[in-house]
C-alpha cells in the first residue's frame, strides 16, 4: 500500500452484496478521534476529567463545571507539552489557559495526544476539510 506524506491510510469493513453499490472515500478529511483521562491542575487542588479531540474540536469534560470548555482546534492559542514537567498547556484563544497531567504522571500519553492533535491541527491549517461524524 502506498500513501501520501503527511496523510493516513484508510481501512474499512465492507459488507458485499449482489447489484452495484457506491463506495466513496475522501482521502483528504481530517479523521482525530482522541481522548486522555487528564488532571486539572489548579493554583491550590485539581480536578480530574477528560480530553476528547475531533476534527471538529477539543473540549475538557469534567464534573467541576466551571472548568469544562470546548474549542476549535484552530482556535486554540496555545497547545503545548512539555514532556520534562509531564504537562500539556491549552488556551483557547477567548478563554482561560488550563494544565493538564496524566493521572498516573504518563509524559508519554500527554505526548501521543498532543501529536496527534497537532498533526490534524497543521491539516486543518492548510486547509484540508474536517471529517464529517
Amino acid at each position: 500500500m502506498s500513501r501520501r506524506p503527511g496523510y493516513e491510510g484508510i481501512a474499512d469493513t465492507i459488507d458485499v452484496s449482489p447489484g452495484p453499490r457506491d463506495i466513496v472515500i475522501k482521502l483528504k478529511d481530517v479523521r482525530l478521534d482522541a481522548t486522555i483521562d487528564v488532571v486539572h491542575k489548579h493554583r491550590i487542588g485539581s480536578c480530574r476529567g477528560r480530553l476528547v479531540a475531533t476534527a471538529q474540536g477539543l473540549r475538557y469534560e469534567t464534573s467541576n463545571k466551571d472548568d469544562a470548555f470546548s474549542a476549535a482546534l484552530l482556535d486554540l492559542g496555545t497547545f503545548q507539552v512539555d514532556y520534562l514537567e509531564k504537562n500539556l498547556r491549552v488556551a483557547p484563544r477567548s478563554g482561560r489557559r488550563y494544565d493538564f497531567t496524566d493521572p498516573e504522571g504518563n509524559a508519554d500519553r500527554l505526548f501521543v495526544f498532543h501529536r496527534d492533535v497537532e498533526k490534524a491541527r497543521q491539516r486543518l491549517k492548510s486547509g484540508d476539510p474536517p471529517a464529517s461524524r
